[in-house]
């Protein structure tokens, strides 16, 4: 296997506000506590240990057997959740939906870079424990951002249980799965990577009556061995610990204030940043069989979204104290939560989810709770063998394909033709031209001046047009040369995006079997400023 580097800010495939977080830049350090360095996860640990007491640790192990109650447990991971029973135990976490059969390739490389964190923590502090954490996100309600995956350029969907009417996903019932199952296994064809993949997919979704158990089995056969811990929010024990902090949010208003604040900090800040979520007077959702719905409020009485149910704000705060299970936090809440229940250290995330992380630690601060560091995870490409081979063979640089697949075939044919395309000699020329027409200009009539001008833009575009028109014909004269390019850009950038963001892990399980996690565990560097190609040998 072969590793090649090049910075994130260079595939232009992240967005400003991320690209400024990551070269840390001074404007941006008040939206979060400390940038994640070796060194400063010292810092981070002595403040999480001031405010995260034991009582917690035993609601959140306690919490976690019931949880683990029905399946079974590596031995790693049965040792990582009795290691957070004690104070020298800390957690780095990512999170991502219940997308059907892990979804896209990203999923795998956030908790392949929360598993590479924590061991590489083990190292540089032997005194402390660091235990791996994903967190389902059961409590999401969108079934259309989650129920299908992509394999080799198909989509593979799931309609969903027949009397499915909304509601949070964990708890749909896995039924039609096993048509799911049928067209996925007759696509993968033979072999013992494509049996162990039906075996994956059946020991998960066909043997577990709903999604959060189905996912917490897939996640538990990939991962387990690593000793990751899955935790589910959706949980009445942790869920009382929040108690105090929805009243805030419900009764104080306290996220909408804060977050307001930062978003319009932000917006002042550069206008190219793009705000991700905008907070609401509630942040909560009322969570029951087969709803998940918003509370608002009207007058002095607290509703529930499209149901008709309401409530006075005693018998809200009645509600909340007997059923805190029933109030779900929403995107802006639900980072909250997780720091309240989990003795956490650090973040990760994709560029969108760290970007709405960075709107929200005035709230945090406001709540007397500890804002984690923020951590981009790793992003990859993995090349094949034969892949390899042809970028070799076409002497194509692995940063050009990175390239808008215009731009890139446009660079292409310029780079492999017999004739020069590039006109910016012939421009610059012109230009030097019209400078003397100006400067004539300015020594005799005011009018001419906008003459020249004028004149200057026709001939340039006139240029332009002449050097597109050549470039065009290029391509036509070298169409093999062009197919063959983007195929080969397409195969590696499906949908004109990233890899990680469209294909599913089991069409690259198809080719590596086994060796496809240790293999990006290995290629995966914490605390990496870099996008990284794999350039994975044939078995």
């Amino acid at each position: 296997m072969e590793i090649e580097c090049i910075p994130f800010k260079q595939t232009g495939y992240f967005s400003n506000l991320l690209c400024d977080y990551l070269d840390q830049k001074k404007s941006l350090a008040p939206f979060y506590s400390r940038y994640p360095t070796w060194n400063s996860f010292k810092d981070q640990i002595e403040e999480k240990e001031k405010t995260f007491n034991k009582e917690h640790r035993h609601i959140l192990v306690e919490a976690l057997n019931q949880q683990y109650q029905r399946f079974q447990q590596t031995d790693e991971t049965k040792a990582n959740i009795a290691r957070l029973n004690d104070t020298n135990t800390f957690t780095v976490v990512t999170g991502h939906q219940l997308n059907l059969f892990t979804g896209p390739l990203y999923f795998i490389y956030k908790i392949v870079a929360t598993l590479n964190l924590t061991e590489a923590l083990k190292l540089k502090y032997p005194d402390y424990n660091f235990v791996p954490i994903y967190w389902m996100a059961t409590e999401d309600h969108d079934f259309e951002e989650i129920n299908y995956f992509n394999f080799q350029g198909k989509k593979i969907k799931w309609k969903g249980p027949q009397n499915y009417t909304g509601g949070a996903v964990g708890k749909l019932e896995t039924e039609g799965l096993d048509i799911v199952f049928e067209t996925f296994a007759q696509t993968l064809g033979k072999g013992n990577n494509a049996s162990q993949l039906r075996s994956l997919f059946e020991e998960s979704y066909l043997k577990y009556s709903n999604l959060t158990d189905a996912t917490r089995n897939l996640v538990n056969t990939l991962f387990g061995a690593y000793g990751l811990v899955i935790v589910d929010g959706d949980d009445i024990l942790l869920k009382k610990q929040l108690i105090p902090y929805v009243k805030n949010d419900i009764f104080n208003n306290v996220t909408q204030t804060k977050v307001a604040e930062t978003i319009t900090a932000l917006e002042d800040l550069e206008s190219s940043y793009k705000i991700q979520v905008n907070p609401r007077a509630i942040n909560y959702f009322y969570l029951a069989s087969g709803i998940r719905e918003r509370i608002v409020k009207e007058g002095d009485t607290f509703l529930v979204n499209n149901t008709d149910l309401k409530f006075s704000k005693d018998a809200l705060i009645s509600e909340l104290e007997n059923f805190p299970e029933r109030f779900s936090p929403n995107v802006i809440c639900r980072p909250l939560y997780q720091e309240v229940i989990l003795p956490n250290l650090c973040y990760i995330g994709g560029g969108g989810e760290l970007a709405y992380w960075l709107q929200l630690r005035s709230s945090f601060k406001a709540q007397n709770v500890p804002f984690p560091m923020l951590l981009l995870r790793n992003s990859g490409l993995i090349v094949s063998e034969k892949q390899h081979r042809k970028l070799r063979n076409l002497n194509i640089e692995t940063e050009d394909l990175f390239l808008k697949s215009n731009s890139f075939i446009n660079k292409r044919i310029r780079e492999i033709s017999n004739i020069n395309i590039d006109f910016s000699d012939q421009k610059s020329h012109l230009t030097a031209q019209f400078k003397a027409l100006y400067d004539l200009a300015n020594q005799t009539d005011a009018s001419f001046f906008g003459a020249v001008k004028a004149q200057e833009v026709k001939q340039l575009k006139g240029l332009a047009n002449l050097e597109k028109r050549l470039l065009k014909a290029q391509k036509r004269k070298l169409k093999d040369e062009v197919t063959r390019v983007s195929e080969l850009q397409r195969a590696l950038f499906p949908g004109g995006s990233l890899q990680e963001r469209n294909t599913n892990f089991s069409e690259l399980y198809l080719e590596y079997g086994e060796k496809l996690i240790p293999s990006v565990v290995t290629a995966l560097e914490p605390l990496s400023k870099d996008f990284t190609i794999l350039k994975m040998e044939t078995l």
